[in-house]
């Protein structure tokens, strides 16, 4: 049987040591060609250590998502690109989804938007509402966006902002070909929703989408993202 095609996995980390470990002992079970990549803003020694033990390549980076991303893309071995959050939880086989989408064809693509654990009614309606918007709007990193190397490269990669990164990627991979939406593979960490209100979370992501949209720089709306959310 052939072997199936080599993923670079790229994890953006700040402070993410606890959830990270749950995501690097998933990705270790899952089969190989895999490179993980951590791109750590924090520079932590724990971090480093965990990625040591895991087999994955650490780069200390600075405090920018995207900055992140790059950096990490750029010492990607693989064909496939692969981006996670380091909160994400990965649910069912999302690898072998990902390696047929693209080997049909596809540009790049992301996965069905799903709460990790048993959400309460508004977080299942809220999953609902996103996937709603994602079929014409862009979806963000938290659903585990993945690539071509080519298609990422060609596309102009990740825009070198602390938020909304991902969305002239995902413009940039729908005029390059299909950009497929998978099942549920990768879950979203619901703390930030449970901690902040359901909708009181949803209408400030929107309102920050509003505010890029009509143009407020990603760093602007970054700060302000920063100061609400808190340390977490």
């Amino acid at each position: 049987m052939a072997e199936p095609p080599g993923v670079s996995v790229i994890i953006p980390c700040w402070h993410d040591e606890v959830p990270l470990a749950r995501l690097l002992g998933q990705l270790a079970a899952c089969p190989p060609p895999l490179q993980v990549v951590v791109v750590d803003a924090a520079q932590s020694a724990a971090c480093r250590l965990l990625c040591r033990q895991h087999g994955a390549l650490w780069l200390a980076s600075r405090p920018c998502r995207g900055a992140q991303l790059r950096q990490g893309a750029a010492q990607a071995q693989h064909a496939a690109l692969w981006f996670l959050h380091a909160d994400a939880e990965l649910y069912g086989d999302p690898l072998a989804a990902l390696r047929a989408a693209l080997g049909a064809g596809a540009a790049g693509g992301y996965f069905a938007f799903r709460f990790a654990g048993a959400p309460p009614w508004q977080g299942r309606l809220l999953a609902w509402l996103v996937n709603r918007r994602t079929g014409f709007g862009v979806p963000y990193g938290d659903q585990g966006l993945f690539a071509a190397r080519s298609a990422y490269f060609a596309a102009g990669q990740h825009a070198p902002w602390p938020l909304f990164e991902e969305v002239p990627l995902v413009r940039g991979l729908r005029r390059l070909g299909a950009f497929r939406r998978l099942a549920p593979g990768v879950l979203v960490d619901p703390r930030r929703w449970q901690r902040d209100g359901w909708w009181r979370r949803a209408l400030r992501n929107r309102l920050l989408a509003l505010g890029f949209a009509l143009g407020v720089s990603p760093a602007s709306l970054a700060r302000r993202y920063r100061t609400r959310r808190g340390a977490s």
